[in-house]
């Protein structure tokens, strides 16, 4: 399951934030859970078009976000910058909501926010009217000033030692193995990339593009000096690629995955984020806030010269083992089709590849 006792982000959450992130043009972003299978999901989305008090105030007036009065939601909100960053309003009207949407949506808060990237959010007010989301960033805002100088307590010192980590990478440049240009630049994270490549993962990563059939490049993350180091390379089918990642600590594994049930075949490269329930939480969001960052360097590790695409949809686990083809194929929405050989050459085009506008799901289904 994914994480957080099965309720996950989904995969078109993950890629309609990416993609938010990096367009610097959207302001609002609603998620809701969907039901059957329970997912964060994404449900709508609102531009930037004046202030963020502004946008809010619109928000209040006219319920551009089309919230209901009895249904929760969250509400990813692009701050104003510099620097640029984002909240995550929690909407819970006071009455009149069912016990189960009230007890789910109050426990995945914390997910929502670390299968997203935690040190993106630089907040989490919540919201108890359609009409009091202005209301409840001033007060947001207020409090955020009164308790700045306050002790911070854990959950606040672990994203401090984060964000530190991402500044000190900024400040120190291009150093060790870290990938030549993205330390000091801004990535579509919001953030300067923090984590270094040691050159055996960056070879790994260019390898597994120009090469054939089936296979995994695993990577764990040396969290004394944050650098990408390389956890295995190795030619495996589908159904072996769940042994082959760490079963007590997150990794990110890169998967090369032919098939032939497209024309023409094709060979795309899946990125996966694997972190096991059990890993220490410190880890954990380590690795959740730099995910997004890892698949845009891979992006570029492998350029127009692979032979290989690399998938716009990310797979997230918190159980290695429950990765087989079954998994993929459900995780990426593909139909089920004849994959290549364990050593085979054949390639998947797996039809998500293809970027799409966001838009409002249709469907009340989307909606709970």
């Amino acid at each position: 399951m994914s994480l957080s006792g099965g309720i996950g982000v989904s995969p078109e959450l993950t890629e309609a934030f990416s993609n938010a992130v990096d367009s610097n043009h959207m302001r609002f972003i609603k998620v809701s859970i969907n039901k059957d299978p329970l997912k964060l999901v994404p449900d709508g989305s609102v531009d930037v078009s004046g202030s963020l008090l502004d946008d809010l105030r619109k928000q209040d007036e006219n319920n551009v976000l089309d919230l209901e009065e009895n249904v929760p939601a969250y509400v990813l909100v692009r701050d104003d910058g510099p620097p640029t960053g984002w909240l995550a309003m929690y909407y819970m009207p006071e009455s009149n909501v069912a016990q189960f949407n009230r007890m789910v949506y109050s426990t995945t808060r914390n997910t929502l926010t670390k299968s997203l990237g935690a040190s993106l959010f630089t907040g989490s007010p919540e919201v108890s009217s359609r009409t009091g989301f202005a209301s409840a960033y001033n007060e947001y805002i207020k409090t955020k000033t009164d308790k700045s100088c306050a002790p911070m307590n854990a959950m606040e010192r672990e994203m401090a030692e984060i964000r530190a980590a991402e500044r000190e990478a900024a400040n120190s440049g291009s150093s060790g193995g870290v990938f030549a240009g993205l330390s000091a630049r801004q990535s579509h994270l919001g953030t300067v990339v923090g984590l270094g490549w040691a050159e055996e993962v960056k070879e790994a990563v260019r390898e597994l593009g120009a090469s054939e059939g089936s296979r995994a490049v695993v990577i764990s993350i040396d969290t004394a000096s944050e650098t990408l180091v390389l956890h295995s390379a190795e030619d495996i089918g589908v159904e072996q690629l769940g042994s082959a990642l760490p079963s007590s600590e997150p990794c990110y594994a890169f998967f090369a995955w032919p098939q032939f049930s497209t024309t023409p075949p094709a060979r795309q490269i899946i990125f996966i984020y694997a972190c096991p329930s059990s890993s220490p939480i410190k880890h954990r969001m380590l690795y959740s806030s730099g995910a997004i960052g890892v698949f845009a360097s891979a992006k570029t590790i492998l350029g127009s010269e692979s032979s290989s695409v690399l998938a716009s949809k990310k797979i997230e686990t918190s159980d290695p083992k429950e990765i087989n083809e079954a998994f993929i194929r459900a995780e990426l929405g593909v139909e089920g089709g004849e994959s290549a050989p364990e050593s085979g050459a054949g390639t998947p085009s797996l039809r998500d590849d293809e970027k799409k506008p966001f838009a409002r799901p249709k469907g009340p289904g989307r909606r709970r």
